[in-house]
């Protein structure tokens, strides 16, 4: 008896497909793909549209306003669920397919799920060459997509109906994988999608997904413990993975019984509140005193869910050379740099094994002590620093400090690039789990509001993404803020204007170069003394949003309060100062001329090679 098939273009298929996959978020059962960003255009609009069209009301459609952005908000998205959820980017080909690439580029670095599909040229190449496409002499076969090889965890081209057959559930796969997860992308030549082909129906059959939860191996477990039986200064720096898995209260819990400060990296800050009794804040680059003073001394380092970048391990000078790292990754890469103990699976599974192996194994009661009495000494600095003072404009500090006292438990903070992802890493107070998103796996500018736009879609009315970016960022990328005023997605939007890229101001100048290009005034523009102030209400206002600029912190809290009760996304802004930086964090690694005559460099490159001369060595 042979199997019973339907028949479908190859466009009408793919979204059938993705209708019918399910996954389940505490208890309740959801569709795995929440929805699509899109984009139409020539190769997309006439075949992978009228699939869309006909299931609107299953797998809606969101217009984005840019290819980047909208697969930015998919972005967003993602890491709002927890990446139990995925929404898909669909844009037509060439310019339209690679804006899509740096999205792809910060999904990967943060590992996280998102479908991209793009068109792509035609298979049969008849009417070569087509409108955007860009030919190889050598390569016919290579198009644009091929950009997307490099940041992408699964890559493929439909180039015959029936090979979505086996691509589609290996994107899915992938993206739900824990130790690959990342962006999947598939290319759709424009000659396939409108192929009629005859599909199995069990192709069709609803599937539920489940994440998969890994164990460890019982060897690894045994060295892991064996490891930490020897510590006497113990430290947990807790990744992103930790929130993914869902292991924020287990792996609170195994802190406090044993005595183990925890201390955050940027993925992983907002998996424990600011004020839990362990919690000792960020680590790293733009991290707390108190976790660097504690990393420098710990002999033994239990980094769970993190791929320890350079802004978690100060460029690899914030540890001792003589510490020892046990790593519990999902993924073997992570788990194993740096000649740790690895313990390889989910973070939940690998925590529960280790702490019923440890017995009542516990470290010195005077590690948590000496843990609380610094990062006591630290929120004392922060309040001096978020406090009022009489400067003629204020701090990202005493900016963050008035919207972080105004926000709501539920509420998020989004940012992404510029001097705000370290002001917040060490200001902000988070108040719940899983309310902090700062984007540094790819410090993507322009990522905020997109990002917004996703965590506002994600959290469906239960909170309100705030967004802080300063200037450069909004220049950047903004148009999402329209998007959000269609779709009825809102959000707050803080915009600290300090006349242009000031933290990298800052890296240029502290290492000897004078002020060039990254401040307004110190571009090449036709009046330094008369730059052009660019009016953000009145930008945002033109988009349909609220809008109010403040003129002190005063205002900035009435603003906050008043934002709170509209109705729609507002965008605040706030002159802020482009020299005032909260104090704090580890050193970094960065390439200083050699050969220079400035004085000024001269001594930055001295400071350079004494700083590297304190780094590990590894892999």
């Amino acid at each position: 008896m042979s199997e019973k098939t339907v028949r479908l273009t190859m466009a009408q298929a793919l979204v059938r497909y993705l209708c019918n996959q399910y996954t389940v978020i505490d208890g309740e059962r959801v569709q795995l793909f929440a929805g699509v960003f899109g984009i139409f255009g020539h190769g997309n609009v006439t075949c992978l549209s009228e699939a869309l069209e006909q299931v609107q009301d299953q797998l809606p459609t969101w217009r984005g306003q840019n290819e980047q952005s909208m697969a930015l908000a998919a972005v967003g998205f993602a890491k709002a669920k927890l990446r139990r959820q995925i929404m898909v980017a669909a844009t037509s080909v060439g310019p339209g397919a690679t804006n899509m690439i740096t999205a792809a580029g910060v999904a990967h670095a943060n590992r996280l799920p998102v479908l991209l599909l793009a068109g792509d040229t035609y298979v049969n190449r008849l009417p070569d060459p087509v409108l955007q496409q860009v030919e190889h002499f050598g390569s016919p076969s290579t198009t644009v997509n091929d950009g997307f090889r490099c940041v992408s965890r699964f890559w493929d081209r439909i180039v015959h109906p029936a090979q979505i057959l086996s691509s589609l559930p290996q994107a899915i796969s992938t993206m739900l994988d824990p130790a690959d997860c990342g962006p999947a992308f598939i290319g759709l030549p424009q000659d396939i999608q409108e192929i009629a082909y005859d599909y199995p129906e069990s192709f069709f059959v609803e599937k539920t997904w489940t994440i998969p939860r890994p164990r460890p191996s019982r060897d690894e477990v045994v060295e892991a413990v064996e490891l930490l039986k020897t510590a006497k200064k113990p430290l947990i720096i807790s990744g992103g993975g930790v929130r993914y898995s869902g292991a924020n209260v287990l792996l609170a819990d195994f802190a406090v019984r044993r005595s183990i400060p925890i201390t955050e990296t940027i993925a992983g800050k907002g998996a424990i509140v600011h004020d839990h009794p362990a919690n000792v804040g960020a680590m790293g680059i733009e991290g707390t005193e108190a976790a660097r003073e504690l990393a420098e001394t710990a002999d033994v380092i239990i980094a769970v869910g993190t791929r320890m970048q350079d802004f978690t391990t100060g460029s690899w000078t914030t540890f001792s050379k003589e510490a020892k790292f046990l790593n519990i990754n999902a993924a073997r890469f992570d788990a194993s740099k740096h000649f740790a103990v690895p313990v390889v699976g989910d973070a939940v599974e690998c925590l529960t094994e280790i702490d019923e192996a440890l017995g009542d194994w516990t470290c010195d009661a005077a590690q948590m002590e000496r843990a609380k009495k610094l990062y006591a000494e630290w929120n004392e600095l922060l309040d001096e620093g978020q406090a009022p003072t009489n400067a003629a404009v204020p701090s990202y500090a005493q900016v963050i400090g008035i919207v972080n006292k105004m926000a709501k438990p539920e509420d998020t903070m989004v940012t992404a690039a510029g001097g705000l992802p370290g002001e917040t890493a060490k200001n902000w107070r988070v108040k719940a789990p899983n309310t902090y998103d700062l984007e540094f796996g790819f410090s993507c500018m322009g990522y905020e509001i997109a990002g917004g736009w996703g965590h506002a879609m994600a959290k469906a009315g239960n909170g309100v993404p705030i967004i802080m970016l300063g200037d450069g960022s909004y220049m950047m990328m903004n148009s999402d803020i329209y998007s959000t005023v269609l779709t009825g997605h809102k959000m707050i939007v803080v915009v600290c204007d300090n006349g242009g890229f000031g933290v990298i101001n800052r890296l240029q100048t502290n290492m000897g170069v004078p002020g060039f290009n990254n401040l307004l005034k110190d571009s090449r523009v036709l009046d330094k003394e008369n730059v052009p102030h660019v009016d953000f209400v009145a930008h945002a206002r033109a988009m349909g949003a609220e809008a109010r600029h403040c003129d002190s912190l005063a205002d900035l809290e009435a603003a906050m309060e008043w934002a709170q009760g509209t109705d729609r996304t507002t965008v605040l802004s706030i002159t802020s100062d482009a020299y005032t930086w909260t104090p704090g964090g580890a050193g970094w690694y960065v390439g200083v001329p050699e050969i220079n005559e400035r004085e000024s460099i001269r001594k930055a490159r001295e400071g350079q090679e004494a700083f590297r001369a304190k780094q590990r060595r590894g892999v």
